[in-house]
């Protein structure tokens, strides 16, 4: 297996990463245009991790505008392995207060207006999403949340919705119905486009509010949101730190974003043309290049 190394994701309230070493910012080019921002690349105990702002830095990038295409292709180009996704969500649980973290394992998309794939063209691949998270790297997070004492939930249901509106009281309550833990904007397609990169992918949620439903506390607001993402940022950099110290030491043996092109692509590769290879490379090149 080749050598594991750590990208990092994050969400609003993450623009920019305290403690690391040798950190530069990187201009990363890609075929589906520019990323939210230059990747930092830094190191910490010893270990090259790259960081990218989802919304870029001072959070300029509304959520249905995210290249997510570019921010995966970037990752994959600098050679990383596992992502861990920090990201703000809402409630739709009682016992999911504002300020604690849930360790995501199931996702329900509901974005429609985000390209979601990168084989749109010419090329088709189906990649199973049936298990859409690493347990490898959710394992890790579980193990640096109880180091650090931050109160969490391991496994639970992220319903992406399209925003950048928040919920209706009406769709905070469906998805209530359909036992979904939180409700955010920005891990689809992320998800899926890091599982056709063949990325090992886990989502660490940090909760701002109770979206719209809970009768006790006001309608979710920026404000609101705010002050919470502020004092989860601090644990949520901690939380990352721990995880570069530790993630090479839970298995991925088996995880199921490990090699999934390879039972992924169904056209005849006498249909593939060069531009669509050449286009994929970063992303495919391992299957596209066999011959």
């Amino acid at each position: 297996m080749k050598k594991r190394k750590l990208g990092i994701i994050g969400g609003s309230g993450l623009y920019k990463m305290e403690g690391f070493e040798k950190s530069k910012w990187k201009k990363i080019n890609t075929p589906w245009g520019k990323p939210s921002d230059e990747i930092l690349i830094a190191k910490f105990s010893k270990e090259e991790i790259c960081f990218i702002p989802r919304h870029s830095r001072g959070h300029k990038i509304n959520p249905s505008n995210i290249n997510f295409r570019a921010n995966i292709d970037a990752m994959k180009q600098l050679g990383v392995t596992d992502i861990i996704s920090v990201s703000a969500v809402g409630s739709l649980k009682e016992n999911l207060e504002p300020g604690k973290f849930v360790i995501v394992d199931q996702f329900i998309d509901r974005t429609f207006s985000r390209v979601k794939t990168f084989f749109d063209q010419e090329i088709v691949a189906h990649v199973s999403m049936a298990k859409p998270t690493s347990s490898g790297l959710s394992k890790c997070c579980e193990t640096a949340l109880k180091k650090l004492k931050i109160s969490h939930q391991v496994g639970g249901t992220y319903l992406v919705m399209e925003g950048p509106q928040f919920s209706t009281l009406a769709e905070s309550n469906l998805y209530r119905l359909w036992n979904a833990d939180v409700i955010g904007m920005t891990n689809m397609p992320e998800a899926k486009l890091a599982r056709e990169a063949e990325i090992r992918y886990c989502t660490v949620a940090m909760v701002t509010d109770y979206d719209c439903w809970h009768k006790d506390h006001d309608e979710v607001d920026v404000n609101m949101v705010i002050q919470t993402l502020m004092k989860n940022a601090t644990n949520a950099q901690n939380m990352i730190k721990e995880i570069i110290k530790t993630f090479k030491d839970f298995s991925i043996e088996k995880d199921p974003a490990n090699d999934c092109l390879d039972v992924a692509l169904i056209t005849d590769h006498k249909l593939r043309t060069k531009k669509t290879i050449k286009k994929l490379k970063n992303i495919a090149g391992r299957v596209l290049n066999k011959k």
